[in-house]
């Protein structure tokens, strides 16, 4: 009988032994900033600089906020069936980064071989942070922001136009709105917190954290992410192009389930629905009221609270259910 009980025991031990699941080498490389953290400190631990944590993670100052994520730098152990190309896209870097990174001659790893993963790096110019949707998805929601933000504005820059773009001066575009919004309106600052291209770009230009400035008004400002689109969609003049269509409704619907709104006149707005003067909000009764066509009366269908409701709100709130379904 006892050699039955034990034969049974070792059984059941085997089979535990063979069912349990391998422990996977995965590392995060994603860290939660906790009260107290500094930039020099998560630098120092992940034996990485200030400048390579800023230019991953596209901060615009040494701020930080709790609950924000930061991809740091980290050692992976590789696991049997791994390869350069997996590696490269579980970590978001390339191939060629890894082996410049480990000095490897070739794409052959071996099992249990170290490397050191650092991440890849966003494509800043000074404050400005140049992105794909892909990219300003992971940077909008590894973020933490310190004021209330209830309010997304829709611009249109009118000029620059899209006879200025040569889809390559991003940057110096940016740096010329800049100029005339300091020199010349005498802001203290870019005035919006994104811009997109023509080319589906997107750049974070005044940090989220300020409010914007611009004739929208205080009360629109206060609580408002300014989105500036580059380009004339006044009809008759740019034709908005696929990428930037596509950019525009992208980026509201995130913004939208970050901060948790509902596409609606009260959660998206149009600069044409603001009097320029006193910053009230007249929305279509514009006679006696000095306004603006921004963003244009091509924009989606045209300017019009009408148009916005029929033409643009439901594309955010498709897309909105599209983020969310993969999100999940």
């Amino acid at each position: 009988m006892k050699k039955y009980v034990a034969l049974l025991l070792c059984l059941i031990l085997i089979m535990q032994i063979n069912t349990k699941p391998t422990q996977a080498a995965y590392q995060s490389n994603i860290y939660v900033v906790k009260s107290g953290d500094t930039l020099p400190q998560i630098a120092k631990k992940y034996s990485t600089s200030v400048k390579n944590l800023k230019l991953t993670n596209g901060l615009q100052s040494d701020l930080l906020m709790i609950g924000q994520k930061l991809e740091v730098p980290i050692i992976y152990i590789v696991e049997p069936g791994d390869t350069l190309s997996k590696i490269s896209l579980e970590y978001n870097t390339s191939i060629n980064a890894i082996k410049v990174t480990n000095r490897l001659h070739n794409d052959m790893v071996n099992n249990g071989q170290k490397l050191r993963i650092t991440p890849k790096r966003l494509n800043m110019q000074g404050q400005y942070i140049l992105m794909t949707r892909e990219e300003f998805r992971k940077w909008l929601l590894n973020n933490q922001f310190n004021r209330k933000i209830s309010l997304i504005q829709q611009h249109h820059t009118w000029l620059p136009s899209y006879k200025n773009f040569n889809g390559s001066n991003h940057f110096q575009l940016l740096k010329g709105m800049e100029n005339f919004h300091i020199n010349k309106k005498k802001w203290k600052n870019i005035a919006q917190n994104i811009t997109t291209f023509p080319d589906g770009k997107i750049a974070i230009s005044r940090p989220l954290n300020i409010a914007p400035e611009g004739s929208i008004g205080e009360r629109a400002n206060s609580v408002g992410i300014a989105i500036e689109n580059v380009g004339n969609f006044d009809l008759g003049h740019d034709v908005m192009t696929k990428e930037q269509k596509e950019t525009i409704v992208y980026i509201t619907a995130l913004l939208s389930i970050k901060f948790g709104l509902t596409p609606s006149i009260d959660s998206i707005t149009y600069h044409h629905w603001w009097d320029m003067k006193t910053g009230q909000r007249v929305l279509n009764k514009i006679a006696g009221h000095t306004v603006k066509s921004c963003p244009g009366t091509g924009f989606f269908g045209g300017s019009t609270t009408t148009s916005a409701k029929k033409y643009f709100y439901p594309l955010v709130t498709r897309k909105m259910q599209e983020i969310r379904t993969n999100m999940d």
